[in-house]
């Protein structure tokens, strides 16, 4: 059972884990080695992980930093991020571990903290304790278990009452190793009452070793509050990527996850939104582009636990060559969530004759005065459209680039920074006609 290999890892090791991290993360680890031991990883025997064998890509040799050895160097000279007009706080995660030797100065206001997870629970251990581990379900998810057990680093952000932070935060994930390696990587977004915040999480490989990224995130929306939550995934293929991200939204308070896969190996992506308060909104969106043998599988499911809350999931697909998508959806509207609307949309396109989609549409509704709805749609690029094109001296491959570019647009609609709308519709431009995906005068995508 390789489940036992990482217990015995940990058992053995947990006073080194404990050591280098923070009271708050070791004070979950005793529940994280039982919940654990009783859920085990996903294999492709369960119905939602049907097409990822999440335990099969732990039987690979993979080295932990337990000691948490730093990697040498100055991180904002060596990985430098310089995307145009896109102006942001910039920080840096490498592999698991955030690194703020060499953090420049940053400017907030009174209260707000940006930085690595271990220091805020260091320091703020009262308000780390009441957030950190109460989203992420560790009972249902034997991966968010494994991550619990064994990070001891990551990111957070914390916002008071009241402030509104205008500048985007940007936060680049590098992987760089000279062996295989697990990365056990943790977010914590706390966004109180009335305030506002935006992330930007960009996913990068330096070199060619293989990684295993377990990633739990866990994000916070107080009455009224407002957080936008980007991620954009540039990986090697020889990265697989297991994320989960749970959102808990208070009164009136509008979350927004939007996701764009751009190269990877392996990954999966779960999101769980609760709207615990009434008139939230929460939008959970997603672009897929995979090629090769890649495998992207997102998982989103949306709990409506109060009346007059509003949800849009929206996810698009472009599958070529040999890779397969999946995407499994659920809309969960509870018995006294009356008047909540909810929405759900997954388009997909199959470019090839060897790519695979499978999509599986949800909706589980015990409220009686709704709205909601699930559409579904996978073929190929539109034949007719084509030919129009190329009547009018298109060239195939610019029509076809044209269709597809279209096809995705609205995913890019939703995001909320106008610089980093046109920046990702640059990437994406550049992944379709296979070119290089760098984000600019950018020395990580080098």
């Amino acid at each position: 059972m390789i489940e036992q290999q990482y217990i015995d890892i940990f058992t053995q090791f947990r006073d080194k884990i404990d050591a280098n991290s923070a009271a708050v993360l070791n004070g979950q680890r005793d529940k994280a080695l039982e919940a654990f031991r009783e859920k085990g990883f996903p294999t492709n025997k369960l119905e939602d992980y049907k097409y990822t064998n999440v335990a099969a890509e732990f039987l690979f040799d993979y080295g932990m930093n337990i000691n948490r050895l730093p990697l040498k160097g100055n991180p904002y000279f060596a990985f430098r991020c310089e995307v145009p007009n896109l102006a942001t706080n910039l920080y840096y995660v490498l592999n698991d571990m955030f690194s703020g030797d060499y953090l420049p100065e940053m400017n907030y206001p009174t209260g707000v903290f940006v930085g690595g997870l271990k220091e805020f629970a260091e320091k703020h251990p009262d308000v780390c304790a009441r957030y950190y581990a109460q989203a992420a379900d560790m009972d249902d998810n034997g991966v968010v278990a494994f991550n619990t057990l064994f990070a001891q680093d990551g990111f957070a952000i914390y916002i008071p009452k009241n402030v509104v932070i205008e500048k985007p935060i940007q936060l680049i994930n590098v992987l760089k190793s000279n062996m295989n390696a697990i990365v056990s990587r943790r977010i914590l977004i706390i966004a109180e009452d009335n305030a506002q915040v935006k992330l930007l999480i960009c996913d990068h490989a330096m070199d060619e070793s293989q990684y295993l990224v377990t990633q739990v995130s866990e994000i916070f929306a107080g009455k009224n509050a407002i957080v936008d939550f980007y991620e954009l995934e540039e990986n090697s293929d020889k990265v697989t990527r297991l994320s989960s991200a749970y959102t808990r939204q208070e009164e009136s308070s509008n979350v927004l996850i939007n996701n764009l896969t751009l190269n990877c190996g392996v990954t999966r992506n779960n999101y769980h939104v609760k709207l615990n308060g009434e008139h939230a909104e929460a939008y959970v969106c997603g672009m897929v582009i995979a090629d090769k043998q890649q495998s992207v599988d997102n998982f989103v499911f949306m709990d409506h636990a109060k009346p007059h809350c509003q949800s849009t999931q929206l996810f698009k697909y472009v599958v070529d060559e040999e890779a397969t998508g999946s995407f499994c959806g659920r809309i969960l509207v509870e018995k006294d969530a009356q008047k909540t609307q909810a929405y759900q949309t997954n388009n997909n396109l199959c470019t090839s004759e060897g790519a695979r989609m499978y999509s599986k549409p949800q909706l589980e509704i015990y409220a009686d005065d709704v709205k909601c709805s699930h559409g579904l749609t996978t073929g190929q690029l539109d034949e007719e459209a084509m030919f129009y094109m190329r009547a009018r001296g298109i060239s195939k491959e610019e029509a076809r680039l044209m269709l597809i570019q279209a096809f995705t647009a609205d995913v890019l609609d939703h995001v909320r920074i106008d610089s980093l709308k046109v920046r990702l519709a640059d990437l994406v431009e550049k992944r379709f006609r296979g070119e290089k995906a760098r984000c600019g005068n950018c020395a990580v995508c080098k």
